[in-house]
């Protein structure tokens, strides 16, 4: 299965972590945190890499070239972050089938591999892994409704009153249906094309997507106090949240900066 890795952001709210590195590349545990992604994507199967370049693309494209353990990598240029459902429209010329699809700032521990084989079993249009948050902090997420057979039947960005304390994370798996979608997605409030919102037309139109919990720990690499958490996960410094009873960790954004 083809994996799309979403790697165009200015990383932003990691300064200066990423004052002149991409966000990509900047350590986690020694080393840049897309080849955490990289392997995790290995680890379930991708066979061909393409990354979604942007801001500082040079040092990703110099970096890696045209493999990594031998897995080719294909690039495709987002020239302006306009949010993930723009960033995926970026990479439909070269994708030939189902794929994942895997933001390039989150480091996992976690059963991806489930999302996968839901996948291949080619009875739902799109599977996520998905985590459980805090009532109180579910507003910062794209929050998930689900019904009794596990199915998404709403997807919600940041809502004020939110419908679950179910929310995304950084993994997926779609078909090509998801392009259709985020070809009619309209610009949101804040100027951005909305991954969510794809998803909810996905829904609308009557496609299925499963939800799979997370059984393991993830971090979104957003912030340098993310990073050091993640290390000291790595490192076993410190112990996941998911192994200590809690929810998983990182302030969760639904786009990369």
């Amino acid at each position: 299965m083809q994996a799309v890795v979403l790697a165009a952001g200015k990383g932003t709210r990691l300064q200066p972590l990423t004052d002149d590195t991409p966000k990509a590349l900047v350590d986690v545990d020694g080393r840049p945190i897309i080849e955490d992604v990289f392997d995790n994507l290995l680890a379930v199967g991708a066979d061909e890499l393409i990354v979604v370049v942007g801001h500082m693309k040079e040092q990703l494209i110099t970096r890696y070239g045209d493999a990594y353990r031998d897995v080719p990598i294909t690039y495709a240029h987002q020239r302006e972050q306009l949010g993930l459902a723009h960033a995926i429209l970026q990479v439909e010329p070269l994708v030939e089938d189902e794929f994942m699809l895997m933001l390039g700032d989150n480091v996992f521990r976690a059963n991806l591999g489930d999302v996968v084989a839901r996948q291949r079993e080619d009875r739902a249009d799109a599977a996520f892994l998905v985590e459980q948050v805090p009532v109180e902090e579910a507003s910062r997420y794209g929050v998930l409704d689900t019904n009794e057979y596990g199915e998404i039947v709403e997807v919600v960005e940041k809502p004020d009153d939110p419908p679950s304390n179910l929310v995304m994370t950084g993994f997926y798996t779609f078909t090509p249906a998801i392009f259709h979608a985020c070809h009619l997605v309209q610009p949101s409030d804040r100027g951005e094309y909305e991954l969510s919102d794809a998803i909810d037309l996905l829904i609308q139109s009557g496609r299925t997507i499963d939800a799979i919990r997370m059984d393991g720990w993830r971090v979104d690499v957003g912030y340098p106090a993310d990073r050091d958490r993640a290390e000291a996960f790595l490192q076993g410094d410190a112990v996941p949240p998911t192994e200590a009873g809690g929810t998983a960790v990182g302030v969760s954004e639904t786009e990369l900066d």
